[in-house]
């Protein structure tokens, strides 16, 4: 006889789960939404007032003045050029490709500061202007003709990246749910394309900690390095696999030492002491080590060498 209202009461719930994930995933899109994206991409921190105040100033800063178009239309527009590659490089494809030329590598601070500082290193001072312009400027100094090409490349699963850790890993501090950040320590170049710059920030999180204990048992983390960032601006899953760990063991004998106590020993993901027993992890900032991409994935990059 419970059967039925089971039923149904199990459907009720299964509806008004998938009501809320469509919910959230609509307001993953909204006008805020795109503004809150743009806003800590470019000015690296929400900003304050009504929306059309934001959208205004998003405007005037990206292009001098302010347009007439409706409120939606006009973030739509601003998103686009920020993020999409569609009708040419992305803001954030612009300032990347900039910021490589120049330094050979790209920082994770946002986009006006990285303008503001290539400016000073070029110029001595900042310049005037919308800060479109200003990068165009910029891209008229780095490359021939003052533009870049994009090429869309399929990468390959288990491309190995080689990152450096910008956060310090110990056993007995470190918890389930702490966020790892690294940076990659090398460019990533794929068939002749730029994909990932040196500096590209990456996240990972903790998944599992062991504390060292009797007996010789050593202290155990396991890591999820989930995604780095490409030149695009879009996220490339990765992974500790078994590639990236023979590729870090590699480094280790060739360096004749062990990278900060770091080895990668059994199960695929686990991070040990190297030949310590019963010891903690401490793996300080600066490590470096290997890891890969995780599936085949597409990314847009700039041609730098002939195929």
């Amino acid at each position: 006889m419970l059967r039925k209202p089971i039923a149904i009461l199990l459907m009720l719930i299964f509806c008004f789960s998938s009501i809320a994930l469509a919910a959230e995933n609509k307001a993953e899109m909204t006008v805020l939404g795109k503004v809150i994206a743009v806003e800590n991409a470019f000015y690296g921190s929400e900003q304050t007032g009504s929306l059309l105040e934001r959208i205004g100033k998003l405007e005037r800063d990206l292009y001098g003045a302010e347009t007439n178009n409706a409120m939606v239309a006009k973030m739509d527009a601003i998103y686009d050029n920020v993020f999409h590659n569609t009708s040419g490089p992305s803001l954030i494809m612009k300032a990347n490709s900039v910021e490589w030329a120049i330094m050979h590598e790209v920082s994770t601070a946002p986009i006006k500061t990285r303008i503001e500082q290539m400016e000073m290193m070029i110029h001595g001072t900042a310049n005037m202007g919308s800060y479109t312009e200003r990068l165009s400027s910029l891209m008229q100094l780095s490359f021939v003709d003052g533009d870049v090409t994009l090429v869309n490349k399929f990468v390959e699963p288990d491309t190995l990246v080689k990152i450096k850790l910008v956060t310090s890993i110990d056993s007995k501090a470190s918890r389930v749910g702490d966020a790892v950040h690294y940076v990659a320590a090398e460019d990533v170049i794929y068939q002749g394309a730029l994909l990932v710059a040196k500096g590209a920030e990456g996240t990972g999180i903790i998944t599992k900690v062991s504390q060292a204990q009797n007996f010789g048992r050593d202290a155990k983390i396991e890591i999820d390095f989930q995604n780095i960032t490409t030149l695009d601006g879009t996220k490339m899953n990765t992974f500790l696999g078994e590639k990236a760990q023979k590729e870090t063991e590699t480094m280790v004998i060739a360096a004749g030492a062990t990278v900060a106590g770091l080895a990668i020993l059994g199960p695929v993901g686990i991070v040990t002491g190297a030949f310590i027993k019963g010891k903690n992890i401490e793996i300080p900032e600066g490590t470096e080590m290997y890891i890969q991409t995780k599936n085949e994935s597409s990314a847009d990059g700039i041609q730098i060498e002939a195929l």
